[in-house]
């Protein structure tokens, strides 16, 4: 993203996961756009914001967890408190999110060591994992 690479666009895992955002929760607005990111949908729950992702599966549910952790911390920098719930409709499965201390922490970690990647002129050696079979940028590394 800070090469301004994007996906493949015919990625077959990234139209599944679009066509299980679409489908599932239909009486919400989906895609909300909030800066640079976009929530599958939000709620109001009891006079709380609720910003809630949709997933295909909970394989990656760490890596999910992060992402709406991310949401809530960006809602937070600009003074709006939100919880988050993740949702795995083909397991019928939803995960809490709070954004605790330690979560924040966690993630300006993480901000921390992206910007020093993303700062060196050339990119890291490829290095194989699980994911890679169904990641849609698998080509830049493989290729």
């Amino acid at each position: 993203m800070s090469r301004s690479i994007a996906p493949k666009p015919d990625d077959d895992y990234l139209a599944l996961g679009r066509l299980i955002d679409q489908n599932t929760f239909a009486r919400e607005k989906h895609q909300i756009a909030f800066g640079d990111n976009k929530f599958d949908f939000m709620q109001d729950k009891d006079g709380a914001l609720v910003v809630s992702e949709v997933k295909k599966s909970s394989r990656a549910e760490r890596s999910a967890m992060l992402q709406l952790a991310h949401y809530l911390y960006a809602l937070r920098k600009d003074g709006i408190e939100a919880k988050g719930v993740l949702h795995f409709p083909t397991e019928k499965k939803k995960v809490d999110v709070i954004l605790t201390d330690q979560l924040t922490a966690e993630l300006e970690s993480i901000y921390s060591a992206i910007l020093t990647l993303t700062a060196k002129e050339t990119p890291p050696l490829s290095k194989w994992s699980k994911y890679c079979s169904k990641c849609a940028y698998a080509e830049y590394c493989w290729s």
